[in-house]
């Protein structure tokens, strides 16, 4: 494995003095200073994350600000409600097959090219969608894939960034306002959907998405510099052409002109990681969450119409802040749990260190990346988590079943929305964390299994309800959302064995 993955703190040693004969004693004064993993101040990191994060509100938001407007499409287009669905399918569908192609490619490539291309893809996917005849029901289907083609891959790019300029120790936290962005979306999509559609029809959507997502791409062009370490290492190397911003506002006087780019890796094939275990266990608890929690969102305003017809549909919109509000929330507080979680573990294991007796490992070699238990760091929380989204999920189903008080199934989407986001927020930073070099790439695996466990349930669950009734549904849903909570304690037992033997295979590679 290379010497960034072993040890994340650092990417090498400088000796401060000149070198001196072998046989002559050091100088007293002779130091080794770590360089940094990256040059970047964490002003500046604060700044390209929040850059990154703004690209990727357009994922969830092209998806959420959608929802409200599916009844009203429906009429327009003279369509039933459950085909305007298949066009949030589709685009779940290629929200995890896209970024397979463009996170791959943004390993290899770089980031600042593919975050480019992908949203220039969106703008002019809008307006193709905005200009869509109501006769041209296949047209609808066809831009809405490109679109997700564009917008999805946003999200998984700023993973990639992130894992480049920030250590195992500072990932939570970035990670925590990194994902404040794509949840912006679920947040004020709804609303700004259900605003918009009434005030100004359904392509005022559109036209909108393709105005913002152009000035996204204007400040990206501007702005935000290329991080991938194979291109500009620790960010001291001074990249070329298209992946040079305009206004360079990070890390000047820090670049080095002199400095040559790191060696070239070879291709790592991304679906080589369905084949770790601990990765494709990983995957697969993501996706069940992340599936029950589309199901819930995806169905609050038909549900929410239903059960509350007073309801028009800007209230509809209004509603969508609950769950929102406690994603924003959650994204708050979970990054800085997580990081707090490490910096205590982390001292736990210097601590034992310098009391075992034996001293069979030093302070410094216990908190390597082949000792350190990243998996018991980032999913101790989890069963918690889980608990209270199950009964939550099931509290919700129930109340809309019963058609209790408006005020009972916002109050559990606020937690259901913190919990659930707490939630996909650890087990994403774990999945950066088991291949750090693949940052990009790992992100689009967990998008496809998500996204395709979130295609087939949204694809079914108009169909379960009708057969089961709400209440009966959500129950359903927590059960199986339950029953995949052991698989917290299997990654806990079973990540530093394959981790193990991932490190062994790279060192005879």
């Amino acid at each position: 494995m290379a010497e960034s993955d072993q040890k994340p703190d650092v990417i090498g040693v400088v000796s401060v003095n000149q070198p001196t004969p072998q046989d002559a004693p050091p100088p007293p004064d002779q130091k080794s200073v770590e360089r940094p993993y990256s040059i970047y101040t964490r002003s500046e990191k604060w700044l390209i994350v929040a850059i990154a994060s703004a690209a990727g509100v357009f994922s969830p938001l092209t998806a959420n600000i959608y929802l409200p407007a599916i009844p009203t499409m429906a009429n327009a287009f003279h369509k039933s409600i459950e085909l305007i669905n298949l066009t949030v399918t589709v685009y779940l569908v290629l929200q995890g097959v896209s970024p397979m192609i463009w996170g791959t490619l943004a390993d290899r490539t770089g980031r600042r090219p593919i975050f480019l291309a992908c949203l220039l893809t969106l703008c002019l996917a809008c307006i193709g969608i905005a200009l869509t005849p109501t006769s041209d029901y296949w047209l609808l289907l066809l831009l809405r894939c490109l679109q997700a083609a564009g917008s999805a891959s946003t999200t998984v790019l700023g993973t990639g960034v992130i894992a480049d300029i920030a250590t195992p120790a500072e990932r939570g936290g970035f990670f925590g306002l990194y994902s404040l962005g794509p949840m912006v979306g679920p947040a004020i999509g709804p609303v700004l959907g259900g605003v918009l559609v009434n005030g100004l029809g359904w392509r005022s959507i559109f036209w909108f998405l393709c105005i913002t997502s152009a000035v996204c791409l204007i400040c990206m062009v501007a702005f935000l510099p290329e991080t991938l370490r194979r291109l500009v290492g620790d960010g001291s190397v001074i990249p070329k052409g298209i992946y040079r911003p305009l206004v360079p506002l990070v890390g000047r006087g820090r670049q080095d002109a002199s400095a040559s780019r790191p060696p070239g890796r070879p291709f790592i094939n991304p679906l080589r990681l369905f084949m770790e275990l601990d990765v494709v266990c990983l995957l697969i608890f993501t996706a069940v969450i992340y599936a029950v929690f589309t199901g819930i969102t995806t169905t609050i305003s038909s549900l929410f119409v239903e059960a509350y017809p007073f309801l028009d549909e800007t209230d509809i919109g209004l509603c969508y802040l609950a769950i929102g509000g406690g994603m924003l929330f959650g994204s708050l507080t979970t990054g800085k749990l997580l990081d707090r979680d490490y910096r205590q573990m982390k001292e736990q294991i210097m601590n034992r260190a310098e009391a075992d007796p034996e001293k069979r490992l030093t302070p410094e070699e216990a908190v390597k990346e082949e000792h350190f238990p990243i998996e018991k760091v980032r999913l101790r929380r989890i069963p918690i988590y889980i608990g209270i989204f199950v009964v939550c999920c099931a509290g919700y189903g129930w109340c809309l079943e019963k058609r209790a008080n408006l005020a009972a199934p916002l109050v559990l989407q606020i937690i259901f929305g913190y919990v659930g986001i707490a939630s996909l927020n650890s087990m994403q930073t774990l999945i950066i964390d088991l291949v750090p070099t693949q940052g990009s790439s790992a992100s689009a695996c967990n998008n496809v299994t998500r996204c395709s466990a979130g295609a087939l349930l949204v694809s079914v669950i108009d169909l379960i309800i009708n057969a089961m009734g709400v209440g009966w549904t959500y129950v359903l849903l927590a059960g199986i959302s339950l029953l995949f909570l052991p698989t917290a304690w299997l990654l806990i037992w079973l990540g530093p064995r394959c981790r193990a033997k991932r490190r062994a295979r790279n060192a005879r590679s």
